[in-house]
């Protein structure tokens, strides 16, 4: 095999090197070329393979700005999450904040490979929204980092209990809080697919949240910690046509914790079975789209787009060996959002979500019962790529005794997308 190699000028001057900008552009994208080039030569021919192997390199810059007519988290400003609303009055301040930023914003790379089992897939993406430690930070956050291989694959990629088809085309972030959201770690097999119709079964990453209620500060709960002892499972059967799609899907998850400090007379262990159903839907009217959501389940609250915890604390006091109890939190979630496709310069939406969720005796009065998620946009699209418009959004929270509160806000937003595929 026999390998080009590009060179690029240098410019002399006064005795000193300088490289042309342009020069220097041109060597790198050359540079790219050649080496996806070499990539493809190196890899195995595959019959069946439509295409050499090539890297499609994606994404979008988007500005975000807004004004929130009453108050949020401030680390989730640029969100409408009804369970970052004030659990109480003035939790975060007083009403009314303008907020602006680019953190939606999102760099992915596609590669695909010919081999002998089939064409290698991989998906390295990442965006600027930062979460946990780095809520409300403008930095790095992975979003995908996946492989795929004929039936297999592997690594961090959308949960199979969820269905990405159902989320609306909106401009605030984080979206309708009662869908199943989540980007997990996973080993994924595909038992069977025609088209867009496909069975699957998951293996994902296991994790879950508590919430300790009014005990959280007492001295025996200090020894309690959680263990997984197994994978979550999900997995979704998915029927697709002309006029749109369902699908069918299902997790089930244990949920464990240990007391470290347990005694003959009091052991604080235990565990819970987590488990649920997702049914969802797009449906295609003419030229605008349906798209519908119902789950329900216990203990799979992080799985859903905004809802707090897994696992509640219920008064027991009848055992004075184990007075309480960790009970996996019954949840419900619905969505239904309408796109009107206006023409290629218009489009609107429009829609409602909301989530549900049993509360035990053992959490506190101020503890998330209910959150409810409304928005609707008219959105304008000048050119190829470039999208602008501004969206109301409209939010509401529901503690488990004695508070309610809602959110209004008006955001604008302007996206530039790009994507180029280099060799192929």
């Amino acid at each position: 095999m026999t390998r080009q190699t590009n060179g690029g000028g240098l410019v002399v001057k006064h005795c000193r090197w300088r490289f042309s900008k342009s020069v220097v552009a041109t060597v790198v994208i050359q540079l790219l070329l050649g080496s996806v080039s070499a990539w493809a030569q190196d890899a195995p021919a595959d019959p069946n393979a439509r295409e050499k192997a090539h890297l499609d390199i994606s994404g979008f810059a988007m500005f975000d700005s807004g004004y929130d007519f009453n108050q949020n988290d401030p680390n989730w400003f640029d969100t409408m999450r009804p369970s970052k609303l004030p659990a109480f009055k003035d939790q975060f301040g007083k009403d009314g904040r303008f907020y602006a930023g680019v953190r939606q914003s999102r760099l992915g790379f596609n590669g695909y490979v010919p081999t002998p089992l089939g064409e290698l897939k991989t998906i390295f993406e990442f965006e600027l929204f930062g979460t946990g430690v780095d809520a409300g930070q403008t930095t790095f956050r992975l979003r995908h980092a996946w492989g795929q291989l004929g039936r297999f694959g592997a690594g961090q990629y959308w949960t199979t209990f969820g269905d990405t088809d159902v989320y609306p085309n909106q401009l605030e972030y984080w979206g309708p809080n009662g869908i199943i959201w989540y980007r997990n770690v996973q080993f994924r097999f595909t038992a069977w697919e025609k088209g867009d119709s496909n069975l699957m079964i998951a293996a994902e990453r296991p994790g879950a949240s508590a919430d300790q209620g009014v005990y959280a500060d007492r001295i025996e709960l200090q020894g309690v910690k959680p263990r997984n002892p197994m994978p979550d499972i999900t997995g979704h059967f998915r029927l697709s046509g002309k006029g749109g799609h369902i699908q069918v899907a299902g997790l089930y998850r244990r949920i464990q914790w240990d007391d470290l400090n347990a005694t003959p007379a009091r052991d604080l262990s235990g565990h819970a079975n987590g488990w649920g159903f997702n049914a969802s839907s797009h449906v295609n009217l003419s030229k605008h789209v349906l798209r519908l959501q119902a789950v329900y389940g216990h203990g799979v609250e992080n799985y859903m787009n905004d809802a707090p915890v897994d696992v509640g604390i219920q008064n027991n006091f009848s055992n004075a060996k184990t007075p309480i109890l960790g009970k996996a939190l019954p949840a419900l979630g619905l969505t239904a959002f309408l796109d009107l496709n206006w023409s290629k310069k218009f489009t609107s939406t429009i829609g409602y979500s909301r989530v549900d969720i049993d509360t035990t005796d053992g959490q506190a009065a101020t503890a998330f019962k209910s959150g409810q998620y409304a928005l609707t946009n008219i959105l304008f699209y000048p050119v190829k790529n470039v999208m602008l418009g501004p969206e109301f959004q409209w939010g509401y929270r529901d503690n488990k005794k004695g508070w309610h509160v809602p959110d209004y806000r008006v955001q604008f937003s302007a996206k530039y997308n790009f994507n180029f595929k280099v060799g192929g």
